[in-house]
């Protein structure tokens, strides 16, 4: 089965005839099994030359970058193999038809709401968010426009986040979200794992033929790949914040993990460390798909979307989002 691969060593990137290896700055060559590899995310000061980068190319491949804090920075994808021109002339259409863009914004928001209160039904005197959520979700059935659905989602989101105090247990309090920067600890893993979540979709996406930069939801724009940004909302409530309530309520972060002072506070290598041991591990978590009758993982839930979307915008079944009842 192929994993995802995360380097924080600073060094070189190397490919020796059919074989890759990262020469650290100390001298130490660490090999890498690239039949076994899914997507490669670097966290530490890496180079490449085009002779890696033509292999992982050949390999399909992707490569994630990262910035000092820990944030993502921007993708090598190689060269798109599954492209089809009917499925590209569809995925316009659906954007630029207001019914269809509103029903597919609609689907994520309702996929992201309904994993946040699956989160919040799992703990203690939440019942009052989740009726908030519900009231929101109710208003996105009748918005006129992306701007008023965004807004609806965004007051949702503002009551779950507010709950989150109910759920941990511990000396960590969140007050409000703040991104740039984030400026405490639960803001720092919230950033840190939403970067996970947006570029493990685009990964996902890549592996089909869906254009990552036409997105319903949030609206196409330069250098991003909107797309991911749109099905990450299912996701982030489903696998990052889980994870967050872990690390936290069980005492495995320590103040050490994080580098924090008066105007930012981000996950230091330890901490990253800590969270993507649990990313990793929770992506390969497999449940039972009902309607496929098999084990699946999460990491190959996020691909059946995509799958969804195809099927949706070629008219083949009607796209609804994913709700884990499981």
């Amino acid at each position: 089965m192929s994993r995802d691969l995360f380097i924080f060593s600073s060094g070189t990137i190397k490919r020796k005839e059919n074989t890759i290896y990262l020469e650290t700055n100390n001298g130490e060559r660490k090999f890498f099994p690239v039949e076994n590899i899914d997507s490669i995310h670097l966290f530490g000061e890496i180079e490449l030359n085009t002779k890696a980068l033509n292999f992982f190319a050949q390999k399909n491949i992707v490569i994630h970058i990262y910035n000092y804090y820990g944030y993502y920075s921007g993708s090598y994808l190689p060269r798109e193999k599954n492209v089809s021109g009917e499925l590209l002339v569809r995925q316009v259409q659906h954007y630029l038809d207001e019914e269809e863009r509103m029903y597919l914004a609609y689907s994520f928001v309702e996929g992201a709401l309904f994993h946040m209160q699956r989160n919040l039904r799992e703990y203690e005197n939440t019942n009052e968010f989740v009726i908030k959520i519900s009231q929101e979700l109710e208003n996105a059935k009748n918005c006129k426009s992306i701007q008023e659905l965004m807004g609806c989602e965004g007051r949702a989101r503002d009551v779950y986040y507010n709950a989150f105090n109910l759920i941990l247990k511990s000396k960590f309090f969140f007050e409000k979200r703040e991104k740039r920067p984030p400026t405490n600890p639960i803001n720092a893993l919230i950033s840190f794992g939403n970067s996970l979540i947006y570029s493990t979709v685009l990964s996902e996406i890549h592996k089909t033929q869906l254009n990552p930069t036409i997105s319903y939801l949030h609206e196409p724009r330069e250098r991003r790949f909107s797309l991911s940004l749109d099905l990450s909302e299912i996701f982030k409530p489903l696998i990052v914040d889980p994870i967050i309530f872990k690390l936290i309520n069980n005492n495995m972060l320590k103040d050490e993990d994080f580098d924090q002072d008066v105007n930012y506070c981000y996950l230091t290598e330890s901490g990253r460390k800590k969270f993507l041991k649990e990313f990793d591990s929770k992506m390969e978590t497999t449940i039972k798909h009902r309607k496929l009758g098999r084990s699946v993982s999460y990491k190959f839930l996020i691909r059946l979307e995509c799958y969804k979307l195809i099927k949706h915008l070629l008219k083949d079944e009607i796209y609804k989002p994913l709700k884990a009842w499981w």
